[in-house]
C-alpha cells in the first residue's frame, strides 16, 4: 500500500514537473509569437532622421540596418559565366568587354567606349567607376553632367537648382528644370556642385533614391524617368505588362500618368529599377531623355531618334570612324528587353529576382545584395520554378549560350560589313565619300543599313541578361542585325569598280610525252 501510494505521488511529481515546463514552454511560444506580431508591426526602430536631403547610406542604415548591410555587399565580386563585376586582370576592375567580344573595338571606331569598355560592377561602384574610366578623365570634359543622372544621388541638386529657377512650379517641373540645368554643364562641374550642395561628399545611388524617408515605402524619384513613362503612357504601343497604364488609358486623363501614384506595387518593384537600367540619351548640351514617345521596342525607339532634329540635322550619337556614317549607341536597355520577355508578362518584377524577398524573424526584407538570380537560385528561380538548382543553372545557362553564340556572329556580321564599306570608301575622295553619304541613293542606303543593324547589335550587347530577360526578343533582334549587315556588305562590294585585267604571259603547249618517258 504503502509502496503504491509512493508512485503515486512520484507520477503527480512527474505529471506537475512536465506540466509545469509545457507551461513554461507554451508562455515562452507565446511571448515569441506576441514578439514577432509587434516586430511585424513596427519593421524598423527609427533611430534618427531622415530626410531627402540625406544621400549617405550610411544615415539610413541606423534605420534599416538590415536593408544597409545587403547594399554594402555590393562591393562584393559576383561574377558569373556571362559576367557580372568579376575581377580582371588589372586588379579590382572588371575585365574590358572587348576581352571577350574583338568585334566591339571596331564597332565603336571613333567613340569613346572604344577607348574603355568594362563589364558592370555592384551599385556601390555606379560612382566611383564613372570616375575612373578613361572615357571621362578629368579637365578634358568629354562627359556630361548628364551622366550623374543614375550614377549618383543627384536629386538634392536638381532640387535646389530647379527651386531657385521655378519658385512657382509644381515638384516635378522643378526637377526636371534642375536637370535640364545640369545637362549644360560638364560632368566634373557638375560633380563640384553635387558636392557643394550635399555637403562635401557625393555618393553613388542609394536608399534615398528609391524610397520615402519616412516610412521606406517605393518611389520613383528621377524626373528621366518620369518624363519618360509619361510619354510612354500617352503613346499607342501595347504595354500589356504595365496594367496601370492600361487603366490610366481608359481613364480620363486629366491629370499626366504619374507612377508613384498610378502604379500599382508590384509595377513599382521594376520601376525603381528602370530609373537607371533604360535606353537614355545623355550627350553634352541636351538634357537627358528616354526615348519611349513611340514605344519601348527597338524600332519603336529608333524610328523615335530617325525622326529627331538637332540644329537641323538628323540625330545620331556620333560618326563612325571607319566609315564617315552616323550611327547610334545603345545604353543598357534591360527594362526595354525586360518588357518584351515572358517573366513580364508574368507579372514578375526585376526585384522578385534580383532582390528576391528573404525571411528575417518575423520580417520579410527585399535583399539589397543586387546581384544575378544565378548567385541565389533558392531564393529567386525555385519560388516559381520547382527545380533543383544545378537544372535552373543548367537552363538559364542553355539561353545565355545561345544568345552569345548569335550575338557572336551578329558582331562578326558587322566587322564584315564595316570592311566592305571601308574598302568601298577608298574609292572616293574624302568630300566625295561625305557627299555620296547626303546625296547618292546606293551609298545612303548602306549609311541605313549600317545605323540600323550596329542599333540592333548594340541594343542586345548593351543589355546585361545576355539575352535571358527576352530570349526569342533579342533573337529576333540579332537576327535583323545579322541581315541588314549583309545587306550593306552585299552593296557596298556591288558598287566596287571592276578590277583591272589581268595580264597573262602566253604558255607553250606541253611536248607529248615520248615512249621513253612512258616508260621511265
Amino acid at each position: 500500500m504503502e509502496k503504491k501510494l509512493k508512485l503515486q505521488i512520484a507520477a503527480y511529481a512527474v505529471v506537475a514537473v512536465v506540466t509545469a515546463v509545457a507551461t513554461v514552454i507554451i508562455a515562452a511560444l507565446l511571448v515569441n509569437i506576441f514578439d514577432r506580431k509587434q516586430e511585424a508591426k513596427n519593421p524598423f526602430l527609427k533611430v534618427v532622421e531622415v530626410t531627402e536631403d540625406d544621400v549617405d547610406p550610411a544615415k539610413w542604415g541606423m534605420n534599416w540596418p538590415r536593408q544597409y548591410d545587403g547594399y554594402l555587399r555590393t562591393s562584393e565580386p559576383t561574377a558569373t559565366k556571362y559576367g557580372g563585376g568579376g575581377v580582371g586582370p588589372e586588379g579590382g576592375l572588371p575585365p574590358q568587354k572587348a576581352e571577350r567580344d574583338p568585334w566591339l573595338t571596331r564597332v565603336f571606331a571613333g567613340y569613346l567606349f572604344a577607348v574603355d569598355y568594362r563589364d558592370r560592377r555592384g551599385h556601390a561602384f555606379m560612382l566611383e567607376d564613372q570616375e575612373i574610366t578613361k572615357r571621362n578623365v578629368p579637365g578634358e570634359d568629354k562627359q556630361s553632367g548628364n551622366c550623374l543622372h543614375c550614377h549618383s544621388s543627384i536629386m538634392p541638386l536638381y532640387r535646389d537648382l530647379g527651386e531657385k529657377e521655378l519658385p512657382e512650379a509644381d515638384k516635378y517641373d522643378q526637377e526636371h528644370k534642375g536637370l535640364e540645368l545640369v545637362s549644360q554643364m560638364g560632368y566634373w562641374d557638375a560633380h563640384a556642385m553635387l558636392e557643394k550642395t550635399t555637403g562635401g561628399k557625393a555618393h553613388p545611388v542609394s536608399c534615398v533614391d528609391c524610397h520615402d524617408p519616412e516610412n521606406m515605402e517605393l518611389r520613383v524619384t528621377r524626373p528621366g524617368f518620369i518624363g519618360g513613362i509619361r510619354k510612354l503612357a500617352e503613346s499607342d504601343s501595347p504595354v500589356p505588362h504595365l496594367s496601370s497604364i492600361d487603366a490610366w488609358r481608359r481613364g480620363n486623363r486629366d491629370k499626366p500618368y504619374d507612377p508613384n501614384t498610378d502604379g500599382t506595387r508590384q509595377e513599382m518593384r521594376s520601376f525603381v529599377c528602370g530609373q537607371c537600367h533604360v535606353e537614355y540619351f545623355c550627350g553634352k548640351g541636351m538634357t537627358l531623355f528616354f526615348p519611349w514617345d513611340k514605344g519601348l521596342k527597338v524600332e519603336e525607339i529608333e524610328s523615335m531618334y530617325n525622326g529627331m532634329q538637332v540644329q537641323g540635322k538628323g540625330f545620331k550619337d556620333w560618326v563612325h570612324a571607319e566609315t564617315g556614317m552616323p550611327v547610334l549607341k545603345a545604353q543598357h536597355p534591360e527594362f526595354e528587353i525586360w518588357s518584351q520577355g515572358i517573366h513580364a508578362r508574368s507579372g514578375v518584377g526585376c526585384a522578385d529576382c534580383h532582390m528576391p524577398y528573404k525571411r528575417e524573424g518575423a520580417l520579410k526584407v527585399s535583399e539589397h545584395w543586387v546581384r544575378s538570380p544565378l548567385l541565389g537560385l533558392n531564393r529567386s528561380c525555385a519560388t516559381c520554378h520547382p527545380y533543383g538548382d544545378q537544372e535552373l543553372k543548367d537552363r538559364v545557362e542553355a539561353i545565355q549560350d545561345r544568345h552569345f553564340a548569335l550575338m557572336t556572329r551578329a558582331g562578326e556580321s558587322a566587322v564584315a560589313m564595316l570592311d566592305a564599306i571601308v574598302a568601298l570608301k577608298k574609292t572616293y575622295t574624302d568630300q566625295a565619300w561625305a557627299d555620296a553619304i547626303l546625296a547618292d541613293p546606293q551609298v545612303r542606303k548602306i549609311a541605313e543599313l549600317q545605323r540600323a543593324a550596329q542599333w540592333r547589335l548594340d541594343f542586345v550587347a548593351a543589355e546585361n541578361s545576355m539575352g535571358f530577360h527576352a530570349p526569342q526578343e533579342t533573337a529576333r533582334i540579332l537576327a535583323e542585325s545579322i541581315d541588314m549587315s549583309r545587306q550593306a556588305q552585299v552593296l557596298a562590294a556591288s558598287l566596287l569598280p571592276p578590277p583591272p585585267p589581268v595580264e597573262t604571259a602566253a604558255v607553250e603547249p606541253a611536248a607529248a610525252p615520248q615512249p621513253e618517258d612512258r616508260a621511265n
